[in-house]
């Protein structure tokens, strides 16, 4: 006779049942938050008439649906590229947007056109997912026990960055009528 689930516990993996505010199972929902804001900024980007964003933006959906899998199997997340940024290319243009894109380090405004406010508000929703991450993967002294994760999700907000940087700038082509 299989024994029943408590409906206060989920699955951590294949193994272990832990309660549903487990730190582990908090940053999977960060994760699903995450999926349901690039699938609303996408649809903003595209009715703005940003293609190739709307594109990087399904590229990044399907790297961050990835990430559960590597956080559920134990699987390191390895190598990836986003927008055809490597993780160190990401970190070394969004501090340096000026010398790589002509446009420097802004803070977002009401002004701004609103597909930079969407992605702005998605790097925002990232950092959060980041912070929960951490609290998720560390151990009791403070060490990060999945590096990779962290440093991904640390570079997912640089992505956002410098997409960003590349809509102020006029680094994308702008096609009237969205799609």
């Amino acid at each position: 006779m299989e024994r029943m689930k408590p409906e206060h516990m989920t699955h951590l993996d294949h193994k272990t049942l832990v309660r549903k505010d487990h730190p582990r199972i908090a940053f999977r929902g960060w994760i699903d938050r995450l999926e349901g804001e690039i699938l609303l900024c996408r649809m903003a980007v595209a009715e703005r008439g940003f293609p190739q964003l709307a594109t990087e933006l399904d590229e990044l959906l399907d790297f961050v649906r990835s990430l559960i899998r590597a956080d559920v199997l134990g699987e390191k997340v390895g190598e990836w590229k986003l927008g055809g940024y490597t993780p160190a290319e990401l970190r070394e243009y969004s501090h340096y947007p000026e010398k790589y894109f002509g446009q420097p380090h802004f803070m977002a405004a009401g002004t701004d056109e609103p597909a930079i406010l969407y992605v702005n508000r998605l790097r925002t929703l990232i950092r959060q997912a980041e912070l929960v991450g951490y609290k998720a993967f560390k151990d009791y002294d403070g060490i990060v026990t999945r590096p990779d994760l962290i440093l991904t999700m640390n570079r997912l907000s640089s992505l956002c960055w410098i997409w960003m940087i590349k809509l102020k700038a006029g680094k994308y082509e702008r096609k009237e009528g969205g799609l």
